[in-house]
């Protein structure tokens, strides 16, 4: 059987209490997390959740974590070298070592005053605070952070929400979160333990400076932090913004969000995740710069021929911003984009994100994939969701599709074969997938992965058994109806 393309991705903890619509909710993200349930139940709040959260903690890994704080972090460490009472030698020696990418540079490896020092910014929780407040203010498009808190008659409930990342058995970050009327409050904020976060700092290949001692002065000459694993969202309005991105600026886009309501309060606003995903269409440009990942061209180009039966084409113009087209298989002429089937506008941002954008590590979410999708386009969709597991982004959806889950749980049980093998590798395992159910004033529930039943919500069981109930009522009573008749005429 091929295997998973190695990307590691942390495990990420989320449990909220009174957020929005949801009650209670406990779940771990999964290489695939599904979110079902009836509608207005806050399969779409949840997911915008991970979607800030990933922006405030730079893709909750272990080596993303301190990147908001790097400049910060390097300040105070030249300050604390140029400090005359540091011996010149051991400051030659700690910028040796920035200079060393073969081996880690530890935070055992610094002067007990300065690793203290620099713990206690890392560890302070007004920066994240902030950030979070706003993050979270922002995505949701809140006037205020309170409209976060759920409403049970005419009171607000207090509204929680926990954060923990870990890799292994080494936990990373363990945050407790709560909402008031006015604010983001941060009643815990761990990011490590003390034995564990003197190896944390400054690993090979994820952070690097260099720096030289000039008399009694210190110049710290360059630093880079790691590579950012990102975070991408397609909203379940990606089709009308598909088809009339032309008409909105890419300042208009930036105004229409909270932070630029702040600066101009005479724009409506919208979300930001929408705002995200506008801008990332206006200012798209392609592949133009770099060789893109294979794997990941391979599956916007399955995505086109098995799905689309045909080609997503950009076009510059005149004002700059990017046009879209579409070719179908065997004919020449291209159709703009406004003027084709809801189904090729729904997926031509899934194909632009995975041809240029999307990498292995990345997350992805997506609300209702099967959103204008005949059924059997809805079982590829989950082939592609497998696929994208396969090559290492972990990807996030919200669905009603009884036919994506369908096929969701044929592919769990493909992975079990351990003697199967694919060309197109696109088998999940039942650890990576997890399935959550949202429900009305109840707490989410993970639906298991059954070799026989596959993944099945109760209430689609309810909907088929009750359509089916009164399919049989109405036979029956047309049935009599008919045999009263041919009777009457006898």
């Amino acid at each position: 059987m091929s295997e998973t393309k190695d990307t590691q991705h942390p495990k990420v903890e989320i449990a909220v209490k009174n957020f929005g619509p949801i009650a209670e909710a406990n779940i771990d993200l999964r290489p695939l997390t599904v979110f079902v349930g009836p509608s207005n139940t806050g399969k779409t709040y949840f997911a915008t959740l991970v979607y800030a959260l990933h922006g405030v903690f730079n893709g909750l890994s272990h080596s993303g974590l301190l990147s908001p704080l790097a400049d910060r972090v390097m300040n105070i460490l030249k300050e604390l070298l140029t400090d005359l009472t540091t011996p010149k030698e051991e400051i030659q020696e700690i910028l040796d070592k920035l200079d060393i990418d073969e081996r880690p540079f530890k935070m055992s490896d610094l002067p007990e005053e300065i690793s203290q020092k620099l713990g206690a910014i890392i560890k302070g929780t007004d920066f994240f605070r902030e950030e979070l407040g706003d993050e979270l203010q922002n995505c949701f498009n809140l006037n205020s952070i309170s409209e976060l808190m759920r409403l049970t008659g005419k009171q607000r409930n207090e509204t929680t929400v926990l954060l923990r990342t870990s890799e292994g058995n080494q936990e990373y970050l363990n945050i407790s979160m709560g909402v008031s009327e006015s604010e983001v409050n941060l009643n815990n904020l761990t990011s490590l333990d003390t034995s564990s976060y003197n190896d944390m700092i400054l690993l090979p290949n994820e952070w690097s400076a260099s720096g030289r001692l000039l008399d009694n002065r210190v110049s710290i000459r360059s630093f880079s932090c790691p590579a950012e694993h990102k975070r991408y969202y397609l909203p379940s309005a990606r089709s009308g913004i598909m088809q009339s991105h032309r008409i909105i600026a890419s300042s208009l886009v930036k105004q229409a969000t909270q932070a630029g309501a702040k600066r101009s309060s005479q724009f409506p606003t919208m979300s930001g995740v929408t705002a995200d995903f506008m801008e990332k269409i206006i200012l798209y440009e392609g592949n133009t710069e770099f060789e893109f990942d294979e794997e990941m061209k391979s599956l916007a180009e399955t995505l086109e021929s098995d799905v689309l039966a045909g080609q997503i084409l950009l076009r510059p113009t005149p004002s700059g911003y990017p046009d879209f087209y579409y070719r179908p298989q065997g004919i020449e002429d291209d159709i703009h984009l406004s003027q084709t089937s809801s189904m090729v506008s729904e997926l031509a941002s899934l194909v632009l994100f995975l041809r240029s954008l999307v990498h292995p590590g990345d997350t992805l979410i997506i609300d209702e994939p099967e959103a204008h999708l005949h059924p059997g386009a809805q079982a590829d969709m989950a082939v592609v969701l497998a696929r994208l597991v396969r090559v290492g982004v972990r990807v996030i959806i919200t669905t009603h599709s009884d036919w994506l889950l369908q096929e969701i749980s044929n592919l769990t049980l493909e992975g079990l074969l351990e003697d199967e093998t694919d060309q197109s590798p696109s088998w999940l395992l039942p650890e990576e997938v997890g399935v959550w159910h949202f429900q009305k004033d109840e707490p989410v529930k993970e639906i298991p992965f059954e070799p026989r039943e596959g993944i099945s919500p109760e209430d689609y069981e309810d909907v088929a058994e009750g359509l089916y109930n009164r399919s049989v009522n109405l036979q029956q009573r047309f049935e009599k109806k008919k045999g009263e008749s041919e009777r009457e005429s006898a």
